[in-house]
């Protein structure tokens, strides 16, 4: 029997818990670069999981002090599923919000690490990547979490929601302040339960995303229980930020499915911009029920008007690529620049103009997502600054961390550090700059 695909190459995964110190680095770190590059993903602990999505979190963090690559480690995050084979729901069926992998992405908010998977709590980790416990704001949070939570850059607010699938509301909206408590929990109506992965934030309004990939109850314990509906439909859903208690407009738009927006933000004209990786369909069961595993997204623009109640669709390139992002200090607003990893390439888009520059890290050599670490403490944002990201080399078999500067992505690395293991593909992570830094 051949070994699943998201359980071979660098998908398989590792099975220690490495600490490495003083890196061997090709190039010239930046000495503005002090904090840790953090990246989450599936590792799971006994080797085998149904479903990529479903392995345990392992959290891989290089450290950057003043042009030195000081460490290298990467923990599990110690979950209740990974120290006592938690499940979703109790022995009574009441809902276990502490079991999840936490597997997807690892974020900071008022002083706080948290690991993130979109069925669970969070979960906080240390400065050294050592499991603190599940963190539910205090006692306020009664739903998961989203593991793509919106940072506002002129407030400091951390917009989040949660989504169920066994009863309503299927969709919650939260709010946290800039000092890290839960001010807004509100219910949104949707006609049922749908695999919501992101949403998007502009100055003005919160963007939902209701698709047509829905929960199916018969497809628990065989793989990802979710399948596209025809039936469902496909809309965009504007909340105004500042009467979050308010009615959500919904917009119809062709059915597809979004894992992950890229940004989006309010037009002078009163529109709302919304770039994101557009898949035409996914996770349609043929009547074998097997699952066709290969769609592909690529960059596509939706323009909200609320004056017609319309969306103008766009497709932007025919390149496919996953996990965009911008600078996150633009986040919500009309950012220039946006990068997304295409292959063994990242690409950069000019986001006004469509124009478009790469860099190939060349055969056997596959980037992961990217974040963009800011060259000056500018909180204002779009100025210059690096991407980091992990690059699989397949011939060696092991991994690096390489800075690429954002500015001129098609010359060589700025800098390149060579890890003492290999990082299995994985999801979504950040460059987390020490606080003065």
């Amino acid at each position: 029997m051949s070994t699943p695909r998201h359980l071979a190459g660098n998908y398989a995964p590792v099975r220690e818990e490495l600490t490495a110190h003083d890196l061997t680095v090709t190039g010239r770190l930046p000495d503005a670069l002090t904090g840790w590059y953090l990246r989450n993903g599936p590792n799971p602990a006994d080797a085998a999981s149904a479903h990529w999505f479903f392995g345990d979190g392992m959290v891989h963090g290089v450290r950057l002090e003043g042009g030195r690559a000081v460490s290298y480690r990467n923990r599990w995050v110690r979950t209740s599923t990974f120290t006592d084979g938690a499940r979703g729901y109790d022995e009574r069926g009441h809902r276990d919000l502490t079991a999840g992998p936490a597997n997807t992405h690892v974020v900071r908010h008022a002083g706080r690490t948290l690991a993130l998977v979109e069925t669970a709590l969070p979960y906080e980790l240390s400065p050294g990547l050592d499991t603190v416990g599940p963190y539910d704001f205090g006692g306020r949070l009664a739903t998961a979490m989203t593991a793509h939570p919106k940072a506002c850059p002129v407030t400091g607010e951390l917009h989040f929601f949660g989504y169920g699938t066994l009863e309503a509301p299927y969709l919650t909206y939260h709010r946290a302040d800039a000092s890290g408590e839960l001010v807004l929990s509100r219910p949104v109506e949707v006609p049922g339960p749908t695999m919501m992965h992101d949403f998007a934030l502009t100055a003005g309004h919160v963007v939902f995303m209701d698709l047509p990939v829905v929960f199916d109850l018969g497809l628990v314990g065989k793989g990802m229980p979710y399948r596209w509906d025809d039936g469902y439909g496909a809309r965009l859903g504007l909340l105004r930020r500042d009467d979050p208690h308010g009615r959500v407009r919904w917009f119809d738009i062709d059915p597809c499915y979004v894992f992950h927006t890229l940004n989006a933000y309010d037009a002078p004209d009163g529109t709302v911009v919304v770039h994101g990786m557009r898949y035409p369909e996914l996770g349609r069961r043929a009547a074998d029920g097997s699952v066709d595993e290969d769609r592909q997204a690529v960059l596509w623009k939706w323009t909200a008007d609320p004056a017609t109640g319309t969306v103008r669709e766009e497709q932007c390139d025919d390149r496919p690529g996953e996990f965009p992002r911008v600078d996150d200090r633009l986040t919500g607003l009309d950012a220039a620049f946006g990068h997304v990893t295409c292959g063994s390439a990242l690409v950069r888009y000019d986001l006004r103009t469509g124009a478009s520059a790469s860099h190939d890290f060349g055969p056997g050599r596959t980037p992961g997502e990217a974040a963009f670490a800011p060259a000056d403490a500018d909180p204002a944002g779009g100025g210059p600054g690096w991407l980091m990201t992990y690059v699989h080399d397949a011939r060696t078999d092991r991994s690096d961390l390489v800075v690429l500067d954002a500015d001129d992505l098609a010359a060589p690395p700025v800098a390149t550090v060579h890890l003492p293991a290999r990082v299995p593909h994985g999801f979504h992570g950040n460059w987390l700059a020490d606080p003065g830094a």
